[in-house]
């Protein structure tokens, strides 16, 4: 693939369009799938809020700075692909290894310290699945619009929107569902196939759990929280409310949010408060989820961090932690793949009367993967 500044033309579409034209060398992506909507092997991808990208030819490299990207590329079958995540520790590919599909055993870190330009330039994709905003609001990253905009110029486009949550400030523009930028992505790809495959997986999941469900009264209010530590004491709390594709699974499950009316916000870019023990024993859940533990089995969690709870002197009066219902909280960044496997958990820890054994079929979505549906 070229590494000069003239592989990508910028094409003025519109007052608020912009198409970048990346030029890549012979895709190694299911051309011949189906799906696959390409005029001599040039696609265009819209999306808000980067605007329609043009593709000469399906990307063969990507990096993804949040791993729900990573995780739609994996589910489409070109993890092979993928060079860079944001933050190792949350690309979960314990799920990946349940399933038996490939995937990069150790993809770089993005961020060390903040996020190093010069480090895009090294890994020279042939697509960023980021949404720029994401880059340009997070003062930790130390990145603006300018280095945005030079990368986009002289590496390859951006195009991705950021959907894990809806408290920034800065993302004033349309949002996605976590299927809807799975389709996107799916898009860039040329491998629309397999989201369908993934997408009616989904759907049958969603249909069981619906049909299944306790009355509303036996239906839980939970509170969200992450704290990476085996002894934790103060939490930053998320809101199950919000429409982020992180907390996708409680809605379907219809888990309710305990922070609704006390006028406590979720975590954002700007908003870093905490709750202690004295805070949470005043809303006082029926179940707590924690954050930053995803690495661990449900008996090691009981055996840190529950077991912290239950012996301290405030966290031991709190109904979650007296009915241990204390559960770790799923991933942060949720794609298709982590979705399944984090709904069937919550199901079955939350409505042990309802739901026994897995709600998916493990070989089939392995197979969809494999590109064998």
């Amino acid at each position: 693939m070229e590494s000069t500044a003239t592989r990508r033309t910028v094409l003025a579409t519109g007052a608020t369009t912009v198409g970048v034209l990346a030029g890549c060398v012979s895709g190694t992506g299911d051309d011949d799938e189906g799906g696959d909507d390409t005029d001599g092997g040039s696609t265009a991808v819209t999306m808000e809020t980067v605007g329609t990208v043009e593709f000469e030819s399906v990307p063969e490299t990507w990096l993804a700075y949040e791993s729900d990207y990573a995780d739609m590329g994996v589910a489409l079958g070109v993890g092979d692909g993928l060079r860079a995540v944001g933050e190792p520790d949350r690309f979960h590919a314990e799920y990946y290894d349940e399933l038996d599909v490939p995937y990069p055993a150790e993809p770089t870190p993005l961020w060390n310290d903040g996020v190093d330009k010069e480090l895009f330039y090294e890994l020279d994709v042939d697509v960023h699945l980021v949404d720029p905003n994401w880059l340009e609001h997070n003062a930790a990253f130390g990145l603006d619009a300018d280095d945005v905009s030079e990368l986009e110029e002289y590496v390859a486009p951006f195009i991705g929107n950021t959907i894990f949550r809806r408290t920034d400030d800065w993302h004033d523009y349309e949002y996605y569902t976590l299927y809807e930028a799975f389709e996107k992505v799916a898009q860039v790809f040329g491998r629309e196939d397999r989201y369908e495959a993934f997408s009616t997986v989904h759907d049958e999941l969603l249909a069981e759990i619906d049909a299944s469900l306790p009355d509303d009264g036996d239906r839980p209010d939970g509170l969200l929280l992450f704290e990476g530590s085996n002894e934790p004491e103060e939490f930053s709390p998320y809101r199950i409310s919000d429409e982020g594709a992180g907390t996708k699974h409680y809605r379907d499950l219809e888990i309710g949010d305990a922070l609704e009316g006390t006028g406590i916000d979720g975590l954002s870019t700007s908003d870093r408060g905490t709750l202690d023990y004295e805070a949470i024993l005043d809303v006082d859940p029926d179940a707590i989820f924690l954050r930053g533990h995803e690495d661990k089995s449900r008996e090691e969690f009981e055996d840190t961090v529950l077991e912290y709870m239950a012996d301290h002197s405030v966290a031991s009066d709190l109904t979650a932690v007296e009915s241990e219902r204390v559960f770790r909280g799923g991933p942060i960044y949720q794609g298709p793949i982590y979705n399944l496997f984090v709904t069937e958990r919550t199901a079955l820890e939350c409505y042990p009367n309802q739901f026994d054994g897995e709600l998916f079929d493990r070989d089939r979505v392995a197979e969809i993967v494999r590109g064998g549906e």
